[in-house]
C-alpha cells in the first residue's frame, strides 16, 4: 500500500502485536498526513485490515480531530465500490483511529509517473473515479482534496478515492440530507484556500464555498494528467501555480497527445472551466459523458480495417443514433458557447496559505525574499540548537540552513533573492550566506544587532547593537561607517530595523525612545544622518508596492498608504491582521515581511514560547517539577530557597508578577497593573521584592512588600529605561543596568541609605548587564560584550582591586552560590560552573566545567537571560524547559496581499 509521508509527523509507533480492541497490530505501513496507518488482523472476522491513528499529542487539537474524524464520518457513510470501504471506528489511548479495508496496489500519482496513460485506460479510471464522486455526491459529501495521490488503484484494476479528510458535508436549504451522518460545519477562514495547489479548484483558492463542480475542476485536472503525463497547472512556484488556475488555461491536450480524441479534449476543457456555471452541473452527468466516450473509443479501436456493405436498416433501428448525434450536437454548442461569450477580466483576489508552526518552540524571527518564492524563519532544530530554515513556497518542507546556529533577531534578504543576512549570537558577527549553499561570511562586529537591509549597490544598512545609531558596510566586508545620528532630544537608545526604500537611498528604520510614546517609524538617507520622523508605533515598518508601509501598533499589523515621492504618509492606516506577535519590552521586534510581488508572511496568533519550571540535579536529572507550561521571562529565588517570584506574560503581551510558593505550590499573582512588571530581586530578608515597570510611560524601578500588602512605591524615576539587577546581601544597595543613547547599557548601583543618589558602576561604549553580587558584597559579577560574544566577568566592588574573566565561547546570567564559592551561568545550551575563591581582596578561579545540556530551555532574551536559577546550596536547579503545545500558530502566507484592501 502506497502512502504520502509526512517528515513532520512524528509516529506512535504501534508494536506488532498490540491490541486495539478486536484488532492486533502488524506491522506499519506508513505515516499520512493525518496519522499512522498500520496493517492489522480483525481477530472476529479474520480479515486483514488497514488501521489509521491519529496520535494522542494530536489528538488535543481540536482542528485536527474534527479534521479526523471528519474524514472517517464521510467515508463510513459512503457505500460504493470506488471508494475506499470504513469498517469501523473507536480509541485507543486517547488517540482515535480508523479501520478501513486493506487495499494491495499503488497510487495513480505512482501508475502515471511522469508519462501519459493509453485514452482508453484512462478513460476506463475516470468512469470509475466519476462513478465514486457520483455516490459522494448524492450524499452531499464532496471531497475537496482530489489529486493522484488520493486515488488508488488496486492490484485487479479497480479504482479506490482514499481521504475525505477535506470533506465537507453539504445540505440544499429545506431538503433532505441523504445520510445519517450528522451534519458537521467545517471552519474555514475567510479566503483560506483548502485543498492541493495543481488540483484545487479557483473557487477554493479565492475562498469561497465549494460544492460539487469543485470536486469536477479537480477531476478535470487529474485526467489532463492522465492523458498528458503532465500537470494541468504546474509553474516553477506555488505562487505561479495559484495565479495560472486563477487566469489561464493548461496547454492543448492535443499538442502533447495527438490520439487525444476532440470530444475527450472537450471534456476536459469543460471540467476546468473558471467559473462553476460553465462545468458539468453534476458527477452523475459527467459519468453519462465519459460512458459515451467509451462506447466510441471501444468502437473506433475494434473497427473492421477492410469496408463492408453497411445491411439495410429500418428507421426505427436508427432513432437511438440520431438522438445520440443531436445530444452531441447540443454538448458540442454548450462547449463552444464560453468561447462565443465576450471575455471578462479576472480580477485578482488575495489568497491566504500557511506554514505549519515549527515542531519544537516559537518562530524567533521571519523573513520572505524579494521575489516571494522563499520564506525564512528562526526555529529550534531537533536538538533544541535555534536554526534558520529555509522554505521554498512550492514545497511542503522547510530544510535547516548549513551554518546558521544561534540567529539573532531580524533576517534580511538580497536584492537578487540570493543572499540572507542575519547576525549570529555564536560570535556576535554580522552575516551573509547563499541560500543555494556554501558557508556563511561574516562582515562586521554586531553584538547584539538588530537587523539589517540592503540594496542593489551592494550597501548594507544595520544595527549593529541594541544600542546607537545605523551603520553601514559593503556586502563584501569592510569598513563600518554610521549613518544615522540619536537625537539626544527625544532621548533616543537606538535605530533599528532599517529596510531600503526602491531608489536605494533611502530607508526606514525604528527609532527606540527613552519612553514607548517616543517609538517611532523614520525615514533616513544614505546621503546625510539627518532624517524624517514618519509615526509612532510599536516596531519597525517595511515598504510594499504599489505604495504602503506595514507596521505594528498595539499588536495589529497595519498598511499605511505612503507617497515615495515626498516620503510622506497619507490618509489613515488599515488594520490588516490582529494579534501578530513581535515586540517585547525592550526590542520591538515583530515577525512580518513582504516581498517586491506582493507576498506578505507574518506570525500572528498569542502563543509564546512555554516553559515547564522543573528542579534538576546537578546532572540535570528531574527531580520535582514547580510549575507547568507558562511564559515565564525571568525567575528568582528567595535567599531562603522557599518562595519563587516570576514574571509571566499574558494573551495581551502584558508581563505581571507572580509569587510561587514552592512548599504547598500555591500561587499569588504580586502585581495588577496594566503596564509591564519585570526584572524582579527579592531583598535578603525576603519582606520586599523590587522591580522595573514602565507604567508611568518610561521604565522606572518599584518596590513592594512580599506578602502582597500595601501599594507600590516608587523608589527611583530615571528619563532612561532602568532594570533591577540585584540586591546586595546586607540590604544596602541595588545594582541595576540603564540603557543609552551614548554609552548602550551600563551598570549603575542605588544605595538604599545616605542622600540614596545612584551612582555608575560601569560606564563603558560596551553593553554592560546582569550583574549580581557577591553573598558577602565585595565583588560583581555581570555580563559585557566587549570581546564580542557575551561574556561573565567579576570586578571588586566597588572597583579598585581587579576585574577577571570568568566564562569563555559565551555566557551568562551569572548566579553565586551562598557561600560565594561557585557561579553558575549558561553558555550556549549548557549550565557551567566555576570554582571561586575569595580571601581578602584577592580572588582565584579554577577552569568552567559542563553540568549539564538545558534541552529545549528558552533562549536567552531582553527578560534577563536563560530561564534558571540554583539552589542556596547549589545542589539543585530551577529551569524552565521550553515545551510544544498543539497550539503553536503557523506562519500567514498571504498572497496579492493588497487585494484586500479594496474590499
Amino acid at each position: 500500500m502506497t502512502l504520502w509521508l509526512d517528515s513532520s509527523l512524528k509516529a506512535m509507533t504501534l508494536s506488532s502485536g498490540t491490541k486495539l480492541g478486536r484488532y492486533e497490530i502488524r506491522s506499519q505501513l506508513g505515516v499520512g498526513g493525518m496519522g499512522e496507518v498500520y496493517r492489522a488482523r480483525d481477530t472476529q472476522l479474520g480479515r486483514d485490515v488497514a488501521i489509521k491513528v491519529l496520535p494522542s499529542a494530536f489528538a488535543v487539537d481540536q482542528d485536527r480531530l474534527r479534521r479526523f474524524e471528519q474524514e472517517a464520518c464521510a467515508a463510513s457513510a459512503l457505500n460504493h465500490p470506488n471508494i475506499l470501504v470504513v469498517h469501523d471506528i473507536a480509541s485507543h489511548d486517547s488517540a482515535p483511529y480508523v479501520v478501513s479495508e486493506l487495499l494491495e496496489g499503488e497510487t495513480l500519482r505512482k501508475r502515471i509517473g511522469g508519462t501519459a496513460l493509453g485514452q482508453r485506460r484512462a478513460i476506463e479510471y475516470a468512469l470509475q473515479i466519476a462513478h465514486g464522486l457520483a455516490a459522494a455526491h448524492e450524499k452531499r459529501i464532496i471531497h475537496r482534496d482530489l489529486k493522484p495521490d488520493n486515488i488508488f488503484i488496486t492490484n485487479d484494476g479497480r479504482i479506490k478515492i482514499l481521504d475525505f479528510g477535506l470533506a465537507k458535508l453539504t445540505q440544499v436549504d429545506d431538503e433532505p440530507v441523504q445520510t445519517d451522518i450528522p451534519t458537521r460545519r467545517v471552519d474555514t477562514d475567510p479566503g483560506v484556500a483548502m485543498g492541493t495547489v495543481g488540483y484545487i479548484s479557483p473557487e477554493q483558492l479565492k475562498g469561497h464555498a465549494a460544492d460539487q463542480r469543485s470536486d469536477i475542476f479537480s477531476f478535470g485536472a487529474v485526467l489532463y494528467e492522465m492523458l498528458s503525463g503532465r500537470r494541468a497547472f504546474h509553474r516553477e512556484t506555488r505562487a505561479e501555480t495559484m495565479s495560472a488556475i486563477l487566469k489561464e488555461d493548461p496547454p492543448e491536450l492535443s499538442n502533447t497527445n495527438k490520439g487525444i480524441s476532440p470530444g475527450l479534449e472537450r471534456l476536459v476543457n469543460h471540467c476546468l472551466e473558471k467559473n462553476p456555471e460553465s462545468r458539468f452541473h453534476s458527477a452523475r452527468d459527467l459519468v453519462y459523458a465519459l460512458e459515451a466516450l467509451s462506447d466510441s473509443a471501444v468502437s473506433s479501436q475494434t473497427e473492421p480495417a477492410l469496408p463492408v456493405r453497411p445491411a439495410p436498416v429500418k428507421w426505427r433501428g436508427r432513432m437511438p443514433w440520431i438522438v445520440t448525434g443531436l445530444f452531441a450536437m447540443l454538448a458540442a454548442f454548450a462547449f463552444l458557447l464560453p468561447y462565443l461569450r465576450p471575455a471578462q477580466k479576472q480580477e485578482v483576489e488575495a489568497v491566504r496559505l500557511t506554514i505549519p508552526p515549527p515542531a519544537r518552540g516559537v518562530v524567533s524571527t521571519l523573513s520572505v525574499s524579494p521575489d516571494g518564492r522563499r520564506v525564512v524563519y528562526g526555529a529550534p532544530n531537533t536538538d533544541g540548537k535555534q536554526v534558520l530554515w529555509l522554505r521554498s513556497l512550492d514545497s511542503t518542507t522547510a530544510q535547516p540552513l548549513p551554518g546558521t546556529d544561534n540567529p539573532f533577531f531580524t533576517t534580511f534578504w538580497s536584492p537578487d533573492s540570493r543572499f540572507l543576512g542575519f547576525v549570529s549570537s555564536t560570535d556576535n558577527k554580522l552575516k551573509r550566506v547563499d541560500v543555494n549553499g556554501g558557508a556563511p561570511q561574516s562582515l562586521a562586529n554586531a553584538p547584539n544587532g538588530r537587523g539589517g537591509t540592503w540594496n542593489r549597490d551592494g550597501v548594507i544598512v544595520f544595527a549593529p547593537a541594541a544600542e546607537g545609531p545605523l551603520s553601514r558596510v559593503s556586502s563584501t566586508g569592510g569598513p563600518v561607517t554610521e549613518v544615522t545620528a540619536l537625537d539626544q532630544s527625544r532621548k533616543e537608545i537606538s535605530h533599528r530595523y532599517p529596510w531600503f526604500l526602491p531608489d536605494g537611498r533611502h530607508f526606514l528604520f525604528f527609532a527606540r525612545g527613552a519612553t514607548y510614546e517616543g517609538n517611532s517609524v523614520c525615514v533616513g538617507s544614505l546621503d546625510s544622518k539627518e532624517f524624517k520622523r514618519l509615526i509612532n508605533a510599536d516596531s519597525g515598518a517595511v515598504y510594499s508596492p504599489p505604495g504602503y508601509l506595514l507596521y505594528v501598533r498595539e499588536g495589529t499589523l497595519m498598511a499605511h498608504r505612503f507617497d515615495l515621492e515626498r516620503l510622506e504618509l497619507k490618509d489613515e492606516p488599515i488594520p490588516i491582521a490582529d494579534a501578530v506577535i513581535g515586540f517585547d519590552l525592550t526590542s520591538n521586534l515583530a515577525r512580518f515581511s513582504v516581498s517586491e510581488n506582493g507576498v506578505l508572511v507574518y506570525y500572528g496568533g498569542t502563543e509564546f514560547n512555554k516553559a515547564d519550571l522543573i528542579w534538576v540535579d546537578r546532572k540535570g536529572r528531574q527531580i520535582g517539577e514547580v510549575a507547568k507550561a507558562a511564559d515565564y521571562g525571568y525567575i528568582r529565588l528567595s535567599r531562603d530557597n522557599k518562595r519563587l517570584v516570576t514574571a509571566l506574560r499574558d494573551p495581551s503581551t502584558r508581563w505581571d508578577l507572580w509569587i510561587f510558593d514552592l512548599a504547598d505550590g500555591g500561587q499569588t499573582r504580586f502585581t495588577f497593573d496594566s503596564a509591564n512588571e519585570v526584572f524582579p530581586i527579592w531583598s535578603p530578608d525576603g519582606a520586599r521584592i523590587a522591580f522595573s515597570s514602565n507604567r508611568s510611560g518610561q521604565v522606572n524601578m518599584y518596590q513592594k512588600l512580599s506578602n502582597g500588602s500595601g501599594n507600590e512605591g516608587q523608589i527611583l524615576v530615571s528619563d532612561q529605561p532602568i532594570f533591577c539587577n540585584d540586591w546586595s546581601s546586607d540590604g544596602e544597595f541595588i545594582v541595576f543596568h540603564k540603557l543609552s543613547g551614548t554609552t548602550r547599557a551600563d551598570i549603575w548601583v542605588l544605595p538604599l541609605s545616605g542622600d540614596r543618589r545612584p551612582f555608575a558602576y560601569l560606564e563603558t561604549q560596551f553593553g554592560e548587564r546582569e550583574a549580581r553580587f557577591s553573598p558577602n558584597g565585595r565583588w560583581i559579577a555581570y555580563t559585557s560584550d566587549e570581546t564580542g560574544p557575551r561574556e561573565v566577568y567579576i570586578q571588586s566592588f566597588p572597583i579598585g582591586r581587579g576585574k577577571w574573566q570568568i566564562s569563555r565561547g559565551g555566557g551568562g546570567p551569572p548566579k553565586w552560590r551562598a557561600d560565594g564559592k561557585e557561579i553558575f551561568y549558561v553558555s550556549g545550551d549548557t549550565l557551567m560552573s566555576v570554582e571561586v575563591k575569595m580571601v581578602g581582596d584577592t580572588f582565584e578561579m579554577a577552569t568552567p566545567q559542563p553540568l549539564f545540556e538545558i534541552r529545549g530551555a528558552p533562549l536567552p532574551g531582553a527578560l534577563g537571560g536563560a530561564a534558571f536559577d540554583a539552589s542556596a546550596d547549589g545542589q539543585k536547579f530551577l529551569i524552565g524547559i521550553s515545551v510544544q503545545e498543539a497550539t503553536f500558530t503557523p506562519i500567514t502566507v498571504v498572497l496579492n496581499w493588497t487585494a484586500d484592501l479594496r474590499r
